[in-house]
C-alpha cells in the first residue's frame, strides 16, 4: 500500500554525498517514523517516500533545493573572538542568542587574529543528497 497524507510511515535509510562518503544511517536503529505530509522531513526525500508501496526498497537523489537549499554566503559571518566566553575550535557547533531570545546553531569554520567565523548555513545545504531507502511500515492515518 502506498502511503498518502497524514500517514506514519517508518523507513530505513542510508544517505550518501556525491563522493559516497555516508551522512547519515539508520542501520542499528529502528527505523526512521514520520507523519506524511507534515514537513517532518526534507520534502525531496517526503516526495521519494511517498511513492513507494510498504516493503519496497529505492534508490533516489534529493537535489539540494529539495534538501537543505544552496549555501548562502551571507549566512556566514565575523564576529570578534570577545563574544565567547570560552575560546572556540574550528569545526564545533555554538549556538547564537537573537536578540527576540531564540538560539540559531552555527559552525565555527574560521579563527583568525581576533575574529572568529561563523556558518549559519546548514552543514548539508549545497548538497545534493543520495538516499536508499526501505519503506517498512505504513500505518493508516
Amino acid at each position: 500500500m502506498k502511503p498518502k497524507n497524514g500517514d506514519t510511515v517508518r523507513v530505513h535509510y542510508k544517505g550518501t554525498l556525491n563522493d559516497g562518503s555516508e551522512f547519515d544511517s539508520s542501520a542499528g536503529r529502528d527505523p526512521l517514523e514520520f507523519v506524511l505530509g507534515e514537513g517532518q522531513v526534507i520534502p525531496g526525500f517526503e516526495s521519494a517516500v511517498s511513492d513507494l508501496e510498504a516493503g519496497e526498497k529505492a534508490t533516489f537523489t534529493v537535489a539540494c533545493a529539495d534538501a537543505y537549499g544552496e549555501r548562502v554566503d551571507a549566512r556566514v559571518q565575523q564576529v570578534p573572538m570577545s563574544a565567547f566566553a570560552a575560546e572556540p575550535t574550528v569545526g564545533i557547533m555554538v549556538e547564537v542568542p537573537t536578540p527576540d531570545g531564540h538560539r540559531i546553531p552555527a559552525v565555527v569554520s574560521a579563527i583568525e587574529d581576533e575574529m572568529v567565523t561563523l556558518d549559519f548555513n546548514h552543514p548539508l545545504a549545497g548538497e545534493d543528497l543520495t538516499f536508499e531507502v526501505e519503506l517498512v511500515e505504513v500505518v493508516e492515518a
